[in-house]
C-alpha cells in the first residue's frame, strides 16, 4: 500500500455496499494526531445505522470502537489525557467525541452534549473530515480529543470497545453512586450488559443479576460476574420470588426496550436507582407508574455517551481485570477492511457479540 495514502470504506445509505475511498494521509496541525488504525469492532449502533434503524450523516466512515498507533503527532502534543508521555508508535484509544473544556456544557460535567460536537464514526466526509471513522486505515484526531495511551498487553479485540462499551458502563456506574455491598440488576447480556456485570462486581456489588431473552447469553454472563440470571420471559413477580428476599438497589438497562425499563422500575426497592443507557433508537413509549416512582423514592438517570474520566476508569478496569473476564473471546470473527460488507453481514446475524476489523499489519 502507498504509505502516503489512506484508504477507507464509505457508507452512503442503508443496505448499500460500502464504497472504496482513497485520500492523502494529512499532516496534523499542532493539536492534532494522525493514527494508523490497527483494530476496529463493529458496534451495534454501526449496525443500526447501516441497516436503517437510526439516522446518521452520509457519506461517512462508520466505526468508533477503534484503537491505533500514533503515526504523526502534532507539535504541541506531548502527553495523553492523564499526563502520560506519548509519541509516534504508541498504542492509543480516544473518546468518541471532541470538545472544548471552556464550553458551558463541559463546565457542568456534560461535555458529550457540547454544541457542534464532533463525533468519530458519525461525521460526513464532506465537512472537511475525510478521515474520521474506524473503517479506514487512518484517522485524524482533532484538537479537543481526549487521548489515552493503552497497554500493548491487551488483545486488540478486547481493547477496541473501550471507548464505547466499557466507557459507557463506567459512566453508568458513576451515576449509580456507591454500590459496594448493594444488589445490581442488569437488563441485557450483550457487550454492555457483560461489562456492567463485571465492572459492578469489581467495585463491590454484593450480587449482580442479569436478565436477557437469549439463554446462551445468560449462561455466558456468569463468566463475567453475574451471580444469577433470569429469563426475560419471567414475570416481575416470578423474578421477585427467585430473589429470595434480596432487594434490588440499582438497575442498569442496556436494552432500550420499554418493557425492560418498566420492569426495572417495578423491581427496584425503596430508594433504588435506575440507570438507562440503551434507549438510543426509536421505540414505543415507556409506560411508568408515577406513583411507584414517588412512593418508592426512585431515581431515574439517563446516560448518552460518557465523560473522558469515564473512559479513563474503563481503561483502568480492563487493564487490571482482562485476565479475569474473557472479553477477548467476545469477538467472534475477524475480517480485513476490504471485506467490510461481509463483516457487517456476519455482525448483523446476531451470532456474535462483536466482529473485528483487523488492520494490524
Amino acid at each position: 500500500m502507498n504509505n502516503t495514502k489512506a484508504t477507507a470504506k464509505i457508507f452512503h445509505k442503508p443496505n448499500q455496499a460500502f464504497e472504496d475511498f482513497e485520500t492523502n494521509i494529512p499532516n496534523p496541525a499542532a493539536d492534532e494526531i494522525v493514527v494508523k488504525i490497527t483494530y476496529t469492532t463493529i458496534c451495534t449502533s454501526d449496525l443500526h445505522t447501516y441497516y436503517g434503524r437510526r439516522n446518521s450523516p452520509s457519506p461517512s466512515i462508520l466505526g468508533h470502537e477503534i484503537i491505533g498507533k500514533i503515526a504523526k503527532l502534532g507539535d504541541s502534543i506531548t502527553s495523553d489525557y492523564n499526563g502520560h508521555p506519548i509519541g509516534e508508535g504508541d498504542l492509543i484509544t480516544w473518546s468518541v467525541y471532541t470538545f472544548s473544556p471552556e464550553n458551558p456544557m463541559a463546565k457542568i460535567g456534560i461535555p458529550q452534549k457540547s454544541p457542534d460536537l464532533f463525533k468519530y464514526g458519525h461525521q460526513s466526509i464532506l465537512n472537511g473530515s475525510p478521515l474520521s471513522g474506524g473503517f479506514a486505515t487512518h484517522c485524524l484526531l482533532r484538537g479537543g480529543s481526549s487521548v489515552f495511551k493503552i497497554s500493548n498487553k491487551l488483545v486488540p479485540g478486547e481493547a477496541a470497545p473501550l471507548n464505547c462499551t466499557h466507557a459507557t458502563i463506567a459512566g453508568a456506574l458513576r451515576l449509580a453512586g456507591d454500590i459496594n455491598g448493594k444488589n445490581v440488576l442488569v437488563f441485557g447480556a450483550g457487550m454492555l450488559g457483560l461489562s456492567a456485570c463485571s465492572m459492578s462486581r469489581e467495585i463491590g456489588a454484593k450480587n449482580v443479576y442479569t436478565i436477557d431473552i437469549n439463554n446462551d447469553r445468560l449462561k455466558n454472563a456468569t463468566s463475567f460476574g453475574a451471580t444469577e440470571t433470569f429469563s426475560a420471559s419471567l414475570s416481575d413477580l416470578d423474578i421477585e420470588n427467585k430473589l429470595n428476599n434480596e432487594k434490588i438497589d440499582v438497575v442498569i438497562d442496556t436494552t432500550g426496550n420499554p418493557k425492560a425499563m418498566e420492569s426495572g422500575i417495578n423491581l427496584l426497592s425503596l430508594g433504588g436507582i435506575a440507570i438507562w443507557v440503551g434507549a438510543v433508537y426509536n421505540a414505543p413509549k415507556t409506560q411508568i407508574n408515577a406513583e411507584t416512582v414517588v412512593r418508592k423514592i426512585i431515581s431515574i438517570k439517563g446516560l448518552h455517551n460518557y465523560t473522558p474520566t469515564d473512559l479513563g476508569t474503563a481503561i483502568n478496569f480492563l487493564a487490571s481485570c482482562h485476565h479475569k473476564y474473557p472479553f477477548k473471546k467476545l469477538v467472534g470473527k475477524e475480517f480485513p477492511l476490504k471485506k467490510l460488507d461481509e463483516a457487517f453481514e456476519a455482525a448483523n446475524s446476531g451470532k456474535y457479540y462483536r466482529i473485528g476489523i483487523n488492520q494490524d499489519n
